[in-house]
Formats: structure tokens, C-alpha cells, sequence
């Protein structure tokens, strides 16, 4: 691997740049609570596909700029530090879209990727159900397959941006007898068909990001199967593929943070001796992780598969987060509190909300347990069932 970007990279590095001071939006975009503000952060989505920035990841045929996962990485830094808003349609330009390049039917690319790409139909996830915790398989939404189509009937619950979402990719039972991983079907379900039902739930920041979905007798043509009925689970195994890779970029993230809490600390304790010492340690795994997404991005750019060290990535940015989070609610005090407060930047404001939101992150995209087990099994080699100590 090379730390140093080549000069095809270097080119691409420099136009991001440019466009992006540029273009940027001068103050920070609201967060989408209402039609007016989702109305907003689409315009800024049509910027970027206008300009070709949309989804750099994808492939040219399909309207992206075919760029490898450093490629990739090198715009998000780019995103990260000029403060751009942050993206809004992330399921649909990471998820969806990707499985649909990879598993969808020409008629179903040209039905839904260009509106992914320019943000015209916003995408939600339709995987976690009640009572299911972090088993993926154990779905119990059921469809009831006819020449007409699939008739769809249960709940899914944690539905992040489902709310204003048009469009919803979900995993649902179509063999009654199944169990686990067989008899399951991937289906693209239109959010606005009768029987689709949305409730928002309040979080403990106050946000309503996430939703419980309730369908009932929802009819879902066959057109809107991703590969065949019965093989879901390799779809989504394809998806959550793309999920651990998009994961990856976030270092960057993590530095801008940093910085920004540095700079809002009062001048005393910016020389207290604790607080640069816990400053430094974060820093020093900021720049570990750094390496590792490095290496890791640099693998995948050559054709190797991300393996289980996607598991110990996800582990190192979900608990370093946190960490970042809880030193920052220790060392502003008071300040931390903050919702409008004019001397701070937008990242510094809702100071709390953004730490609760980050202790979310050790259950979403696999639990920490589960990456845990993951990477014991997969990558230390050792035993499922370690019998208890007595």
C-alpha cells in the first residue's frame, strides 16, 4: 500500500476541492423534519448529481464515476472537510442502489437508479422486526405469493428516514414453513401504497430519525423481486456487503470532530494536562484507525473481499465515537447543552443529541456483540461454545 495518492489521484483530489468551495451551501442545511426542509436538502442532492459528485462509487454505465474504494475515500475526505451537508439519501446511494448494480434486472436499474442518484425518491431499510434483536433471520413479516404478486403483512421496526421515504428494500418470508435463512424474499416496497403504515418513534435526543413500519395487506408486484422469490438471503447478504464497506470512510470524520472540539474548549482547559492527555489518546486511535481503513480500502481496491476485518472496523469507529462523545460531554461542561448557541459550530451544537446518536451506532450495522463473535470465530479461530468458568 501507498499513503502518497498518484497523480490521477491528486487530479481527482483537486477537482472535489475546487467544486466544493465552490458550491458548498454557506450555512448548515437543516435537519429534515418537515416537506420544506427535505425540499432543501434535495436541492443540494441535485447539486451533486448535476455535478457528477452523487455517487462516485458506482459505475459510469450506471451514472457514477467508477471509482475504486480510495477513490471513494479520497471525496469523502474532501466532503468532510469543507463541512458539506450531510447526505441525505445514504440508503438508497449505499444500499440499494449498489445491490440493484449488482442483482437487479435492467428494467429495475432504469426504474430506480437514476432517481436514487439524484435523490428524487429517498430510500429506507426494511430488515430489523420486533422481538428479532440482531438475528437478521429471524424475520416473520410474511408474503403470500400469487400470479398477481406478493401480499405483504407485518412490522418492521428501527426504519431509519422512513418517514419521507418514497421507497423501502425489505426482507420478507414467503415460505411459510421456512426457517432461518431459506424462504425468504428481497422486495422493493412503494412507501406510499395503501397499507403502509409509518410511526415515528421519539428517541431519547428528541429526534424522530427512526420509525416502526406496520404493513398490511400491502400487494407488491413481481416486477419488485430482487432476483428470485426465495433468494433472499443472498440479496441480503449482497447488501450488508455494501453496508460494511460503506463504513470504512469515516476517519475523516473523526479528525473534523476532534478538531472542532478543540477549538470550543475554554483556553483553561486547553492546558489542563487530563484533558490533553485524553485530546492525544483519541487522536493516536483516530490515526490507527486511519491506517487500518487504509490498508483495508487499498485490499478491496485490488479485488479482495472485506472479510472480517470489516468486523473490527465497525467495532474501532463505533466505540471511538462514543468515547469522542463522552469526552466532549465531560470536558464543555454546560456548553455541551448547547442548541443555539451562535459562538458554536453547527457540529458542536447538540452537543448531547449527536452522543446519544453515537451510542446507537454499537447496535446498528451488526451489534458490537455480534462483531465480537465474528471476529473470536473468524479471525482468532476460536470455539462457538467456550463452556463457562465454575
Amino acid at each position: 500500500m501507498h499513503l502518497d495518492l498518484d497523480p490521477e489521484q491528486r487530479e481527482f483530489r483537486d477537482e472535489v476541492r475546487t467544486w466544493l468551495e465552490e458550491n458548498v451551501p454557506a450555512g448548515p442545511l437543516p435537519p429534515v423534519t418537515d416537506q420544506a426542509s427535505l425540499t432543501e436538502r434535495k436541492a443540494w442532492e441535485r447539486q451533486l448529481f448535476d455535478a457528477g459528485f452523487a455517487a462516485v462509487h458506482w459505475p459510469t454505465e450506471h451514472g457514477g464515476r467508477g471509482m475504486d474504494p480510495l477513490g471513494t475515500a479520497i471525496f469523502y475526505d474532501e466532503y468532510l472537510r469543507a463541512d458539506c451537508p450531510p447526505r441525505l439519501n445514504r440508503l438508497g446511494l449505499g444500499l440499494a442502489g449498489p445491490t440493484l448494480i449488482d442483482l437487479g434486472t435492467s428494467s429495475q436499474q432504469t426504474r430506480w437508479l437514476r432517481n436514487i442518484l439524484s435523490s428524487d425518491e429517498i430510500w429506507c431499510q426494511g430488515f430489523s422486526e420486533p422481538e428479532a434483536g440482531s438475528d437478521l433471520a429471524g424475520v416473520r413479516t410474511r408474503g403470500e405469493v400469487s400470479e398477481e404478486g406478493i401480499l405483504v403483512n407485518g412490522q418492521k421496526i428501527w426504519t431509519s428516514h422512513s418517514l419521507f421515504a418514497d421507497w423501502m428494500f425489505a426482507l420478507v418470508r414467503t415460505d411459510p414453513d421456512s426457517t432461518r435463512h431459506s424462504g425468504l424474499t428481497f422486495l422493493m416496497v412503494d412507501m406510499h401504497d395503501p397499507g403502509v403504515e409509518v410511526r415515528p418513534i421519539r428517541q431519547l435526543n428528541d429526534v424522530r430519525e427512526f420509525s416502526e413500519v406496520f404493513l398490511t395487506d400491502v400487494r407488491v408486484p413481481r416486477d419488485n423481486v430482487v432476483s428470485e422469490i426465495g433468494k433472499g438471503w443472498k440479496v441480503a447478504m449482497t447488501t450488508l456487503f455494501h453496508e460494511r464497506g460503506s463504513s470504512l470512510n469515516t476517519a475523516a470524520h473523526f479528525r473534523v470532530m476532534l478538531t472542532e472540539l478543540i477549538e470550543a474548549l475554554p483556553p483553561t482547559l486547553r492546558q489542563d494536562s487530563r484533558v490533553l492527555t485524553d485530546i492525544g489518546r483519541l487522536y493516536e486511535e483516530i490515526e490507527a484507525y486511519r491506517y487500518m481503513t487504509l490498508r483495508t480500502l487499498s485490499e478491496l481496491s485490488f479485488g479482495s473481499p472485506v472479510g472480517p476485518q470489516a468486523s473490527m472496523g465497525k467495532l474501532w469507529w463505533s466505540e471511538l465515537q462514543v468515547r469522542l462523545f463522552e469526552l466532549g460531554l465531560e470536558a464543555l461542561g454546560p456548553l455541551a447543552e448547547a442548541v443555539d448557541d451562535p459562538t458554536l459550530s453547527n457540529g458542536l451544537q447538540n452537543w448531547r443529541q449527536r452522543y446519544w446518536l453515537a451510542r446507537a451506532a454499537l447496535i446498528y450495522a451488526g451489534s458490537n456483540e455480534i462483531q465480537r463473535n465474528i471476529i473470536a470465530e473468524r479471525v482468532l479461530g476460536l470455539p462457538k461454545g467456550l463452556p463457562s468458568a465454575v
